[in-house]
């Protein structure tokens, strides 16, 4: 069964928590999983949100999945995380996507909404 999560909850809630959580469990049962970060979600993504040294890293929690991060680049622009390219294309001063996460288009999300077996909105 392909699951899709969608994630759009901030980085700073249980819920964004939760959903990591869940992703590995679906794993460990062996189930296909994709995810989307959409909304406020992709502050995620942000590699200069500063985490002290004894909390974890929800960005390092999703990479340690070992599974695609696709990240909305209407969303991440707006909340201002940009990777190299677009940095460069919209004159921005530097770029602060998080290793492991790529910017994408909406168009990827209705392809695995399409796909998938089940949604799950988080």
């Amino acid at each position: 069964m392909k699951t899709l999560l969608l994630l759009t909850a901030p980085p700073t809630t249980r819920l964004a928590w939760h959903s990591v959580a869940l992703a590995q469990q679906l794993l460990q049962q062996g189930a296909s999983v994709q995810v989307f970060f959409y909304q406020d979600a992709v502050s995620i993504a942000n590699r200069l949100c500063w985490r002290p040294a004894d909390e974890p890293s929800l960005a390092a929690a999703w990479r340690a999945l070992h599974i695609e991060l696709p990240v909305c680049v209407s969303a991440a622009l707006l909340r201002g995380v940009s990777d190299h390219d677009n940095a460069t294309r919209h004159g921005l001063s530097t770029d602060n996507l998080a290793e492991g996460f790529r910017l994408t288009g909406l168009g990827e999300l209705a392809e695995q909404v399409l796909n998938a077996d089940r949604v799950i909105h988080l």
